[in-house]
């Protein structure tokens, strides 16, 4: 039940006008004209970056119908994933010139009957996203029009409430985009690190001499893993994990394996034939997107792996940890071959050419690449933190179960 005085109105009774659809983005009207929003530039960690927008030719009457304003608020009108349907941005710039793609819908808060921050905040929030879901159309696509988005009912306090809750959640946000440019900047770091410690550009102190040419397979040995059976799915029993490639987004698994969803017996394991790999054999997927395909984890326990999997074994001559790095630096989308299912060439791979420096000098590399690694991870464990704050304190503050104070001048 909502507090005294908050009323429940919808989204299209606080908005001015209805939900738009946004301009059809005509590949011939590219390059010049007014800036556009695309959908990927809704997922920005920080705020709508008008400066790197692409451009979108139009007429005058187009460009009045579709420009976007400080104070609007944008939804995605697709996604992939069901939880992703009708995100949320809000433009929050003063840029004259600025229209949205049509497959994004814009709405305009009433600033006489709500703030704009802080319906962004609810729209965001989880009551918004489970409204959002519920009436989002599955097929290819998940798809939502625009009555499933307007028909959003927003518990909404006096403006002056209002705006006191979203400040308290902006410094929420304010924190959680400076830690966002922290992880950026960490990680653009360790890319330039990579850049140059792993192709001998740069080399440490003590360390002379022309590296060894050779292959990837000179490091190490590649082999696939073994088929998965459903019986074993969700299994908590048994001494080997049985890990699938999603096991790699588990939490806890971003750079070493620490959980796993299945587990199999010795003897179940046996019965299908399924080797398992040892510690320190490093993993990843062999078949799917570029993402998923470029994604390494490092075994902690003798683990089996699925056959949508490979492993890299560490050769005597090789550094775990340098050679992890080195297989983080390679892009391995570039060794699909095209077949009934497009999948990682284990040839091509262990044929790559590279060079690579004294068992010594990789170790002292690693060294230096693992404490970056440590650093991003630490700046993301921060982030996580914060994000669960905001959202437990959204839930207290965008229903009234907790109150804020106004000044008196204010209310």
């Amino acid at each position: 039940m909502a507090p005294e005085k908050w009323q429940q109105k919808t989204l299209d009774q606080v908005a001015v006008g209805k939900l738009t659809n946004g301009a059809f983005n005509d590949p011939k009207m590219v390059g010049k004209g007014y800036r556009l929003i695309n959908v990927v530039d809704l997922y920005n960690p920080f705020e709508i970056d008008v400066t790197r927008l692409k451009r979108l030719d139009l007429p005058e009457k187009d460009f009045q119908k579709y420009q976007v304003s400080k104070g609007d608020l944008l939804f995605t009108r697709s996604s992939l994933k069901l939880e992703g349907i009708a995100q949320c941005a809000r433009f929050t710039q003063e840029c004259n010139d600025v229209i949205f793609d049509c497959h994004i819908m814009r709405l305009r808060p009433n600033k006489a009957l709500v703030d704009s921050n802080f319906l962004y905040e609810y729209c965001s929030s989880y009551p918004a996203k489970k409204h959002f879901m519920r009436f989002a159309k599955t097929g290819t696509m998940t798809t939502i029009d625009q009555a499933g988005i307007s028909t959003l009912i927003v518990p909404t306090p006096p403006l002056p409430e209002q705006k006191k809750i979203a400040q308290i959640l902006s410094t929420w946000d304010q924190a959680i985009t400076a830690t966002e440019r922290l992880l950026e900047n960490s990680q653009q770091r360790k890319k330039g690190l990579m850049q140059q410690l792993l192709t001998g550009k740069k080399r440490l102190p003590g360390f002379e001499g022309e590296w060894e040419e050779g292959r990837l397979g000179d490091l190490c040995k590649f082999r696939g893993g073994s088929a998965f059976k459903e019986i074993h799915q969700g299994s908590q029993s048994g001494e080997l994990p049985f890990i699938k490639v999603s096991d790699m987004n588990l939490p806890g698994n971003e750079i070493y394996i620490q959980s796993a969803n299945n587990w199999v017996s010795q003897n179940d394991a046996k019965a299908m034939r399924a080797k398992s790999f040892p510690e320190g054999s490093i993993v990843f997927a062999k078949v799917g997107a570029a993402l998923l395909l470029n994604r390494r984890r490092i075994l902690t326990r003798a683990t089996i792996i699925d056959n949508n999997m490979m492993a890299a074994l560490p050769e005597d001559n090789a550094s775990r940890n340098f050679l992890y790095q080195v297989l983080l630096m390679i892009d391995f989308a570039k060794f699909v071959q095209d077949g009934a299912v497009p999948s990682i060439n284990q040839s091509d791979l262990s044929s790559f050419k590279i060079k690579f420096p004294s068992l010594k000098e990789q170790t002292h590399i690693a060294e230096i690449l693992d404490k970056s690694d440590e650093e991003v991870a630490q700046l993301q464990k921060l982030i996580d933190r914060l994000k669960q704050e905001k959202k437990a304190l959204m839930q207290q503050l965008l229903t009234g179960k907790r109150r804020v104070q106004v000044e008196t001048e204010a209310a």
